[in-house]
């Protein structure tokens, strides 16, 4: 299982939650990835931890004022991002432009979506993950694997019809291990999740939870 921890813009110490996600990584084997702020990307690539961009533009070198380009954050030490996070939504052109983006930048991607007939137009533009979301969720500590399992299941199923090597990751309300454990019977392949560690008070507990059950 992949653990794929977003800080957005948490008011967190991204260091701190980085070097935690290290030392448990390490300990346990369980892989374990920081989206930090972009101008975090470096500051937490430095801690060893394996690091993901929260985006990156469709756009190359050039004149792109506020673009994140994919080979800048690769420059910075990522090794993934995230694309069209529901709190950043991109339109169907956009998604595959950052896909292809990232792609030759040697980047791996998560490609986000709401529910299953996205997860299944998300699939088909070839990403490495898809991650379903249910937006209602996210931040709530309410799974959606117990939530709306059907809507878990689905996604999979989705993907496995139009993309089969494509793996489904988890999102929204993850944050313990039992929810970890639970995505996984589901069929996911992974968890994408935020507050539960960025908030956390003692993020390493928090994580070493969340991979307990691995």
């Amino acid at each position: 299982m992949f653990v794929l921890v977003n800080l957005k813009a948490y008011p967190c110490d991204a260091e701190r939650v980085a070097r935690a996600a290290a030392t448990v990584a390490d300990d346990t084997g369980a892989r374990i990835a920081v989206a930090p702020q972009a101008a975090h990307l470096e500051s937490v690539a430095a801690t060893g931890v394996e690091t993901w961009a929260q985006h990156v533009s469709g756009a190359g070198h050039g004149s792109h004022t506020g673009s994140t380009l994919a080979a800048a954050v690769a420059d910075a030490g990522a090794t993934g991002t995230l694309l069209n996070h529901s709190e950043k939504r991109l339109r169907l052109a956009d998604v595959d432009a950052g896909l292809r983006a990232a792609e030759d930048t040697g980047l791996e991607t998560v490609v986000c979506a709401n529910n299953p007939r996205q997860i299944a137009a998300a699939a088909t533009l070839g990403p490495d993950m898809v991650a379903v979301e249910p937006p209602e969720l996210i931040g709530s500590g309410t799974p959606v694997s117990r939530a709306d399992p059907d809507v878990v299941r689905e996604a999979v199923a989705a993907a496995d019809e139009v993309n089969p090597p494509v793996p489904v990751l988890c999102g929204a309300g993850i944050s313990t291990g039992a929810d970890v454990e639970a995505a996984a019977d589901l069929g996911t392949e992974g968890v994408l999740l935020a507050s539960g560690v960025a908030k956390a008070d003692d993020p390493e507990s928090v994580l070493r939870d969340l991979v307990s059950e691995v």
